[in-house]
C-alpha cells in the first residue's frame, strides 16, 4: 500500500544542539507512545522542561495530533529521550491521547478510554512509510508498553503496584498499523531488576 509523504512540521525543541548527535543508520526501532495529556501544547510544555543534567528533557522525535498534523521537535540525527535504556537507536512518536491523565498511577484510573483518531492513524501510517524509506535500517516497531515493563507503587495506595508505561494501550490499532506499515513488532521485554 501506498501512502503519501505527511507534511512534516519542524518545531525543534530549544535544546535540540544539547542532545546527543548520532548517525541515522543506527536507528532500527520506532516507539509508538502516547502523550497521556490533554493537548499538543501541553505536551509540548511537557518536552521543554529541562530536567536531565546535560540541559534537555524528555520527548519523542514527532507528534501526531489529533487532527493528523504531524510535528517534528527533535530531528532523526540526535538522540531524544523517550524509552528509558534504548534511546541511541530509537525514534518516537507521539500520539496526542489522554491516556490515564491525570491519574497516571492512581490504581483506580488505569484504564485508557480515549480512541485515537482516524486522522492520526493515517498520519501515523504515512509517517511509518516516510521513515521505512529515508532511514536505511528501520526494521521494527514496538510500543512504549512493550519496552518499559516496570510497575510501581500506586500513588493511591503504594501497598499496590501499576505499570509505569501502558501506552499507546488497549485502543491502539496495531492489526491495521502492522499490517499497512512493513515493520516488525518487537516484543515484550522482560521488567528490569
Amino acid at each position: 500500500m501506498n501512502h503519501a509523504t505527511p507534511v512534516i512540521h519542524d518545531q525543534p525543541l530549544p535544546y535540540i544542539a544539547k542532545l546527543q548527535p548520532r548517525d541515522v543508520a543506527d536507528i532500527d526501532l520506532v516507539v509508538i507512545h502516547c502523550t497521556e495529556l490533554p493537548d499538543l501544547a501541553t505536551a509540548r510544555e511537557y518536552g521543554e522542561r529541562v530536567v536531565h543534567s546535560s540541559g534537555t528533557g524528555n520527548s519523542g522525535h514527532y507528534y501526531i495530533d489529533r487532527d493528523g498534523s504531524v510535528l517534528r521537535y527533535v530531528p532523526e540525527d540526535r538522540i531524544a529521550h523517550h524509552v528509558r535504556g534504548m534511546n541511541e537507536h530509537t525514534l518516537g512518536i507521539e500520539l496526542v491521547n489522554l491516556g490515564r491523565y491525570p491519574g497516571w498511577l492512581d490504581s483506580r484510573h488505569q484504564a485508557m478510554t480515549e480512541p485515537y483518531t482516524g486522522a492520526q492513524i493515517q498520519s501515523l501510517i504515512a509517517l511509518l512509510a516516510h521513515l521505512r524509506a529515508t532511514l536505511p535500517n528501520l526494521r521494527q516497531v514496538a510500543g512504549h508498553e512493550d519496552l518499559d515493563t516496570d510497575t510501581v507503587a500506586a500513588s493511591d495506595d503504594p501497598a499496590l503496584q501499576v505499570p509505569r508505561k501502558l501506552d499507546p494501550g488497549p485502543l491502539f490499532p496495531w492489526p491495521r498499523v502492522l499490517a499497512a506499515c512493513g515493520l516488525q513488532r518487537l516484543g515484550r521485554m522482560l521488567p528490569s531488576v
